[in-house]
């Protein structure tokens, strides 16, 4: 098994703020389907970022191959809902996990 990073491009940098009805309903779908993977065990962490240049969205996936985690993000509801959005996937050569928590909750 080996480990990637991927960085889900929203289609604006303005987008946590000023999403519409359509991709506030395909985020909605979106983040269910890494929370279904994250409970499956293959997503270690997902997330947004707020980044200071424009927010993004964060995961981590363990995949046995690049192929696998194209297909995974390939079926990520937001990826085909035709709203711009695009996703880059960089294999990670060596992952630390330390412990694994199953939910963190910031103030």
């Amino acid at each position: 098994m080996a480990y990637f990073l991927c960085r889900l491009k929203p289609p604006r940098p303005t987008f946590p703020t000023d999403m519409s009805a359509t991709e506030a309903k395909a985020m909605a779908a979106h983040a269910m389907y890494w929370e279904a993977e994250a409970q499956a065990g293959s997503v270690i962490v997902f997330g947004p970022v707020l980044d200071p240049a424009g927010a993004w969205g964060l995961g981590i996936i363990e995949a046995e191959d690049d192929a696998a985690v194209r297909r995974f993000v390939g079926g990520d509801p937001v990826m085909g809902a035709g709203l711009g959005f695009s996703c880059d996937i960089f294999p990670m050569p060596s992952a630390n996990l330390g412990r694994r928590l199953q939910t963190l909750v910031t103030p």
